[in-house]
Formats: C-alpha cells, sequence, structure tokens
C-alpha cells in the first residue's frame, strides 16, 4: 500500500494489467493503430513524468514521449513478453533521454536542477497530458533529487518493483529502497507543510470574516 501523499500520483498508473499490455503491445506489432493509441493513453503519463525527471525540461520530455511511441511502434514486433510491458517501455524511455542528452550539445546549459517553485511551469508546456496531470507530476517531482524523482516515478507511477527499478538504473537494490524512502520522507514534509499552510489560511479568513 502506497502512502496516502503519493495515491494521488499513483493514479497516473496504467489502469491496464501486465497481460493486457501485452495483448496491446501484441496487437501494435500487427499494425493496430487503435491498440497504439489505446497504449499511449494508458503510460503517457508515465513517460512523461519519467523523461522529465532525467531532462529536466518539458519539452525535452515531449520530445522523447513522441519519440517514445514511435520506437514502441517499429520494435513491438520484436518484443518478447516476460510479464514486464513497463520495464521495457521505461527502458526505452531512459534510453532516448540519454541519446537526446549526448546528442544535444547544449545539455550541459539545459541539463540543471530545477527549483521547486518552477516545476509548476515547466510541466505546463506540456501539450498531451491534462492539468491535473501535469500538477500530480509537479507535486510529485518539485523537492526530489534526481534519481530519487526517477525511482519514485517508475514506483509509484509506472508501477515497477524496486527490483526492478534496481535494474533498470543499474544501482544495488538496498540503495533504490534506501533513496525510495528518503524520497518519501520528503514527500510527506512537502504535504505536512501545504496541509499547515492551508488550516492557517482557513484560520485568517475566519478571522477576517468575524470583523
Amino acid at each position: 500500500m502506497l502512502p496516502v501523499y503519493l495515491m494521488s500520483v499513483s493514479g497516473l498508473q496504467p489502469t491496464m494489467k501486465d497481460d493486457e499490455l501485452d495483448e496491446c503491445i501484441a496487437r501494435i506489432a500487427l499494425g493496430n493503430r487503435d491498440a497504439l493509441s489505446q497504449l499511449y493513453y494508458e503510460v503517457k503519463s508515465a513517460v512523461f513524468g519519467f523523461a522529465l525527471s532525467i531532462l529536466k525540461n518539458a519539452q525535452d520530455a515531449e520530445d522523447v514521449l513522441h519519440d517514445c511511441f514511435i520506437s514502441i511502434h517499429n520494435s513491438a514486433s520484436s518484443y518478447h513478453s516476460a510479464g514486464k510491458p513497463m520495464a521495457w517501455i521505461m527502458t526505452i524511455t531512459r534510453n532516448l533521454c540519454y541519446m537526446k542528452l549526448r546528442a544535444d550539445a547544449r545539455h550541459r546549459e539545459r541539463h540543471v536542477d530545477i527549483p521547486d517553485e518552477d516545476w509548476d511551469s515547466h510541466t505546463e508546456l506540456s501539450t498531451t497530458l491534462s492539468n491535473e496531470d501535469r500538477m500530480i507530476i509537479a507535486e510529485c517531482l518539485g523537492g526530489l533529487g534526481e534519481e530519487e524523482r526517477q525511482i519514485v516515478v517508475l514506483h509509484a507511477v509506472s508501477g515497477m518493483k524496486h527490483r526492478e527499478i534496481a535494474a533498470m538504473l543499474e544501482l544495488p537494490l538496498p540503495t533504490v529502497l534506501s533513496k525510495y524512502h528518503r524520497a518519501l520522507k520528503k514527500m510527506k514534509e512537502y504535504f505536512e507543510r501545504g496541509d499547515e499552510q492551508n488550516e492557517a489560511s482557513g484560520y485568517r479568513k475566519k478571522n477576517q470574516a468575524s470583523f
């Protein structure tokens, strides 16, 4: 069970089960355009959020989202199900992100940490995600370090297990677990601060109304 402050972001997980995602990919391999559209709407938030956690640039993450589904379309026929379709999709996403960083001669200037208060404005650049999706992703990523963001997105949004994440990120499992729990602690503190601010604001409004 995910903590309360991760329940909203976990709502971005695909609603389809792994075997249904596998079936969708199999239909894509047969040239079914409806299956590609279905898969897109199932996993677009997870792909975008993971790409953003690596690239820290919303427009670049949008480009990777687009390129990811081109790659899925082209690679679907060579996909061999191991019951882990999201791991396959997220590996494609990660590879595309690092290809983009290597190919972009300007990435040293662009690949910088975004201050917490700027996450909302950067995620607003995405045109394919709903406003609610962007807000949830922004809250999830805002105060975390790079690997913490990737681990949280992969686990909470993509539904991947910690062992799978460790293999993908080439990190020891204890490191992944440690970073995940550290990220949860940061997110818990963030949401608790938000609750305190909302309570204080409500108290002020109540007192102002009494005059």
